[in-house]
């Protein structure tokens, strides 16, 4: 594996690239991007994909990439356009993308802003809350993780999050009548450190969140889509925001095994199915 530097005027993005350039066996190059997670989540698929040149980087502000830009805020065009100074930096045509959670968000509005950088994006459940039919209460659960955090600290807003993703169906009253999840349930600190900077438990990136798809312009892309649910979400937030996506692009969600994060081996807490989920992606982007 080899690590770049491209400083561009807003950032200095880190990225990795495992495999040769061009590649040796015809096919593009595979990205793989998510957020607010780094290129560090990605190691467990990345190996899975030894005969493959495989692209990860770290979006700016986090891991090892930086920002000059005077914001602390995440929108998902200026991580399109991120995203799309690296793969013109790496110089081997359109990449095949996969692209988890909020870095789903960011390769749809890659394709809608720069339609010839990719051939085929599997964007795994994407978590545009505005376009489930409970939008407006999914911004309120949304805002009630923010609430906990900036109120109690980051094992508080934590422990939020886990009980508003895991929540099935719709947000009702019967959700927002629960009590405030204790954060010793799931393992997690009740102190408070005092940060208050957290990208997934601010607002930091409620843009991300925000978005709505471009269905005109990715429509109008030559880049093949496919919007991607695993087989354990169907139920909560994302599995929900993954068949809306689907539908507004006009097409059915691909189901892949596990879960939101079933592509990880343990070393994130909650394993998924590493090797299952590799072998759907490879049937996936071989299907092209």
């Amino acid at each position: 594996m080899e690590t770049y530097t491209l400083t561009t005027a807003g950032a200095d993005l880190v990225y990795d690239v495992r495999g040769p350039l061009p590649t040796a066996d015809g096919h593009p190059p595979l990205f793989l991007i998510g957020h607010p997670m780094d290129a560090s989540g990605f190691a467990a698929l990345a190996a899975r994909f030894p005969d493959r040149t495989v692209v990860t980087y770290d979006p700016r502000g986090l891991g090892r990439s930086s920002r000059a830009d005077g914001r602390v805020d995440y929108t998902p065009e200026i991580l399109a356009d991120d995203v799309h100074a690296v793969i013109t930096k790496l110089g081997a045509g359109p990449v095949e993308m996969f692209a988890s959670s909020g870095g789903a968000v960011t390769a749809l509005a890659l394709v809608a802003r720069h339609p010839d950088d990719v051939t085929t994006l599997v964007a795994h459940e994407p978590p545009l809350i505005t376009i489930t039919p409970d939008g407006p209460a999914a911004v309120r659960a949304r805002a009630g993780v923010r609430d906990a955090y900036e109120k109690r600290g980051w094992g508080a807003g934590m422990a939020a999050f886990v009980a508003m993703t895991s929540w099935e169906g719709e947000f009702t009253d019967a959700y927002f009548a629960q009590p405030a999840p204790d954060p010793a349930a799931f393992g997690m600190p009740a102190e408070d450190d005092g940060s208050r900077d957290d990208p997934l438990l601010s607002d930091r990136s409620w843009a991300v969140s925000d978005h709505r798809p471009d269905v005109d312009a990715i429509n109008a892309a030559p880049t093949r889509v496919v919007i991607a649910v695993g087989e354990e979400s169907r139920a909560v937030q994302t599995g929900r925001t993954s068949e809306a996506a689907a539908e507004l692009l006009g097409q059915r969600v691909t189901v892949f095994p596990s879960h939101h994060g079933g592509f990880l081996d343990g070393e994130f807490g909650y394993p998924g199915k590493p090797d299952e989920f590799a072998a759907r992606l490879r049937e996936v982007l071989d299907a092209s």
